[in-house]
């Protein structure tokens, strides 16, 4: 059965992978996605190693012709598309986390890597990632690249002369909580005034959601949205904003780049895969900043996952190359060339990843990454959470940024996300 053309415009505008795939009929047959020799991997710019990549084609080229194909734009909507097309779909296929729960209804469309041995691999991966690629009906259609893991990245020389700690593990400690981080910022402002300790008040929402178990659409597709665990993360962002330690200054932009060169934005909460953006936007403060754990407990960002399609004419040779691009040791050196924490907790203890950092003051910052992500909790991520959490997360900016009235923002994310939730079926 083809993907109607209604089909991938329901799709666009509800912002959810379910509603595409929807369309495409369990038990439906799937061509092949390539031809004799040829075995066709898609993922993004920047999903895997590139040097994995081409260690991956050199060692199986007896055997098969390993196509790597980057793609760019709307890869979700590209892949959807090709496989509601049924035509040239490739054999193995990158997930982005984020979209995973998309995929989950429609396994069928994805090899069951169950029935390859994946579960004698599963005590090499994190637990609560490797739940994420399991389908309602058990199948497992994905194994991890990567994870997000969070972290309070901070300029400890600004931290010291505001009077807070600024040593890694005192930080960890007494900025542990979101209490003690507000009070930490208000602080900051205090003693070294124009100095914020919150560049956004959306990084408090999307990080405390983060540390939650439930988003907005639970598993009997009710909308929870609106309940105790989203309001609270929402009220938590705004009293960062009422505290008055968030600042005005737009993220990315060339005023925020020099106040966070000249030490006037000390601290950010992002995930791993941060540290390079750090190293690239600001190479001048090589040295000046550290990593603490993220206020409030563990929570992740990012992180995807390989797929095998039912187009894939040798699906135990993909197995094996998927296995063996992310192995602990691959997954290892994706994290050294790409940024790409390791989904395998083998990993943080190789050597590679336990170098100093010298734009980290030569701390070892797998020692708060890798805590974190073995902590990060388990969670149920609905393939309509994006669609339903997308007014929440508009609305908070708008409060950060333009000064919206908190409550009238409230209640217009709550009427936007009851008219989506409408449209697609979810219960209200």
């Amino acid at each position: 059965m083809l993907l109607s053309r209604r089909g991938l415009l329901r799709a666009g505008l509800a912002g959810s992978a379910a509603m595409a795939l929807g369309g495409l009929t369990s038990g439906c047959a799937v061509p092949t996605g390539s031809t004799g020799r040829n075995m066709v991997l898609w993922y993004w710019s920047g999903g895997l190693s590139d040097t994995v990549v081409e260690k991956a084609k050199a060692r199986y080229d007896d055997t098969v012709t390993l196509e790597a194909q980057q793609i760019g734009g709307y890869y979700r909507s590209k892949l959807i598309t090709t496989l509601a097309g049924r035509a040239h779909i490739p054999d193995i296929a990158g997930l982005k986390g984020e979209d995973m729960a998309s995929y989950l209804p429609n396994a069928d469309q994805f090899v069951d890597l169950r029935t390859l041995g994946a579960d004698r691999l599963k005590s090499r991966y994190l637990d609560w990632k490797w739940q994420q690629a399991v389908a309602p009906d058990g199948s497992l259609i994905g194994l991890p690249i990567d994870v997000g893991p969070v972290v309070h990245y901070y300029q400890s020389a600004v931290f010291e002369k505001a009077g807070l700690p600024s040593e890694p593990d005192d930080v960890s400690a007494e900025l542990g909580t979101w209490e003690s981080f507000f009070a930490a910022g208000e602080q900051l402002k205090k003693r070294i005034p124009g100095t914020f300790i919150l560049t956004d008040v959306g990084s408090v929402f999307e990080m405390s959601i983060g540390q939650g178990t439930d988003r907005f659409v639970d598993e009997d597709r009710n909308f929870i949205g609106d309940q105790e665990h989203v309001r609270a993360c929402w009220d938590r962002a705004v009293e960062a904003k009422r505290r008055g330690i968030v600042s005005d200054i737009v993220t990315g932009t060339p005023d925020s780049i020099a106040a966070t060169v000249k030490g006037r934005l000390p601290s950010q909460l992002n995930a791993s895969w941060a540290a390079g953006d750090l190293k690239l936007q600001f190479p001048k403060t090589e040295g000046r900043w550290r990593v603490a754990n993220c206020p409030g407990g563990p929570s992740n960002v990012g992180g995807s996952f390989l797929a095998i399609t039912k187009a894939c004419r040798e699906p135990e040779r993909a197995f094996e190359i998927i296995t063996w691009m992310l192995s602990p040791e691959n997954q290892a050196h994706g994290f050294v060339e790409a940024g790409l924490f390791p989904s395998t907790p083998a990993s943080y203890a190789m050597s590679k990843l336990r170098e100093p950092d010298p734009f980290f003051g030569d701390q070892i910052t797998m020692d708060v990454y890798g805590p974190a992500a073995e902590q990060i909790p388990v969670a149920h991520n609905s393939p309509y959470d994006i669609a339903l959490g997308q007014p929440i997360r508009d609305e908070i900016k708008n409060v950060g940024v333009l000064g919206k009235d908190p409550e009238k923002a409230w209640r217009d994310a709550m009427s936007k996300c009851r008219r989506i939730a409408d449209h697609l079926g979810v219960n209200l």
